[in-house]
């Protein structure tokens, strides 16, 4: 099958600065790669320092004198409600932008940008809907609390599905009154710079939403570093992320951080196996693997162990893997000739690490990009690289236990703690495990299944904060309490004596 093009496929893709696409300052470029050829097929401005200095001005300055953060929440909810619509209605086109650009199926890549619609939608809702605290105390006092936009933020999004990703982060913080500047996975700039006529055409002011590409060691750190950005969100690597926390830290920004993961699925003997089946494959090969909360470790009960393996290798051999454009992919590209080195690292380490049920390399009819099979290893130890390491691709490791203590440690053992997939048909066994799992998120016989109303993020090296509903709303804004007393004021007289009319008081001897 010929590797499918996009028509009109920009060669070049600028920063949007106030309203205005732009070339970086300096001139400086970095190529974008296609991930099914990994041919050149457009060059990027890579923004710099003083890039990113004209975008914060230009936020700063829509914050500070524009209408955005003054508009009633029902005005700013028509123009992300409008935003939404926009990319409902050319979710084909988008998702047709997005699977050439990561390598993701394009069935997946439909729903993701589906989603970001839904995003959209669901803050919109959201900021006419919240209520604000207030508390009062009868004949004495009313209190509550004023939430105001925390002014630009700064947003730097993964190369990981990253239209929806980015859509967010740019939800909640528009939402909130914030203005943004936006800076994108460099291995993935192409459907980022489809925000701006979206924005345009649904009435967001200008300045408001600002753009640029670049690498993170030079656009990104200039964002964290930035002096009028007083707040990053961030999601990546867990070792970017201890970066930017000490960057953040001279400035005491806020930080909302979702990080990596290896999250646990833990299969017990009573489990429904055919949906622990169906969901354990689906929570480590769609997407590519490439996502953070993948069920990339499989913890499954002795009884059953040698039955789970045998269909769960079975079925992993059947994944088709191919071209992002064809809907019968279930397997991609993989995002870029870099991170395919480094999934294919972890493949080797892991045949000496584990016994190899499935995959274990390139698929022989796909000689050329970056193509992994889906790879399944058995008989992982818990010190094991691939049971201990996030590896972000179609790589599975699955462990045997035999009691429900055994299973915790296992799932407990290692640095992340992002999310955790439970499948019992035990009740009170589901409830003390998710209660005891070091997860931020955990899903009892179901995955991946999200209320956006509930919070988003893990604990340990997984992530600090929480984003998802009211949480949004909480990071983007500062909350003010406001104190009036509508009694009689009671308060200590300071002062109301001269000193030489206060008698002295006398300590009598001991």
């Amino acid at each position: 099958m010929a590797h499918y093009i996009p028509e009109n496929l920009p060669t070049r893709i600028q920063h949007y600065i106030d309203g205005e696409f732009v070339d970086s300052i300096s001139g400086e470029t970095f190529d974008v790669l296609d991930p099914v050829s990994n041919a050149n097929y457009a060059t990027a401005a890579s923004g710099q320092s003083e890039d990113i200095d004209r975008a914060v001005a230009a936020a700063k300055k829509a914050f500070e004198t524009g209408p955005w953060p003054r508009m009633l929440p029902r005005a700013r909810s028509r123009i992300l409600n409008k935003i939404a619509d926009a990319v409902e209605a050319q979710d084909a086109r988008l998702a047709e932008l997005e699977t050439f650009d990561t390598g993701l199926p394009i069935t997946q890549a439909l729903g993701q940008a589906q989603r970001a619609a839904e995003n959209f939608r669901f803050f919109a809702d959201l900021i006419v809907a919240q209520a604000d605290d207030h508390y009062k105390v009868p004949g004495r006092q009313v209190n509550y609390v004023n939430r105001k936009p925390k002014g630009v933020a700064g947003l730097i999004t993964p190369w990981n599905t990253p239209f929806m990703l980015e859509s967010w982060k740019l939800a909640p913080a528009l939402a909130s009154g914030c203005t943004v500047v936006l800076k994108p996975a460099e291995f993935t700039p192409l459907s980022a710079s489809l925000w701006a006529s979206i924005f345009e055409e649904a009435g967001l002011p200008k300045g408001v939403f600002n753009l640029v590409n670049g690498l993170g060691e030079s656009a990104g750190d200039a964002l964290v570093k930035h002096p009028d950005v007083p707040l990053i969100s961030f999601t990546g690597e867990s070792s970017t992320g201890q970066t930017i926390f000490a960057n953040c830290a001279p400035h005491l920004k806020g930080m909302s951080m979702e990080l990596g993961g290896k999250s646990p699925a833990v299969v017990f003997a009573d489990a429904d196996l055919d949906s622990a089946i169906d969901s354990t494959l689906f929570g480590v090969f769609s997407l590519n693997g490439e996502r953070c909360t993948a069920g990339s470790r499989i913890l499954v009960e002795r009884p059953i162990y040698d039955e789970f393996l045998e269909r769960y290798a079975a079925r992993a051999k059947n994944i088709v893997v191919g071209d992002p454009h064809d809907p019968r992919t279930e397997v991609g590209a993989l995002v870029h000739p870099e991170h395919y080195d480094k999934v294919m690292s972890y493949v080797e380490i892991g045949k000496s690490e584990g016994r190899l049920l499935a995959g274990g390399g390139r698929p022989e009819n796909l000689p050329e990009g970056n193509y992994v099979s889906p790879t399944v290893f058995a008989d992982v130890a818990p010190d094991a690289r691939i049971f201990q390491e996030e590896i972000f691709g179609p790589v599975v490791a699955i462990t045997p236990f035999d009691t429900d203590e055994e299973a915790l440690e296992l799932a407990n053992c290692i640095r992340y703690g992002l999310a955790a997939y439970i499948w019992t048909s035990d009740l009170t066994r589901a409830h003390t495990f998710a209660q005891s799992v070091e997860a931020g998120m955990v899903w009892l016989n179901s995955h991946n299944v999200r209320d956006l109303r509930t919070p988003f993020g893990g604990v340990k090296a997984s992530g600090l904060g929480h984003e998802g509903g009211y949480r949004s709303i909480d990071f983007y804004t500062d909350q003010q309490a406001v104190h009036i007393t509508i009694g009689e004021v009671h308060t200590a007289r300071f002062g109301v004596k001269a000193p030489e009319d206060v008698a002295p008081v006398v300590t009598p001897n001991p």
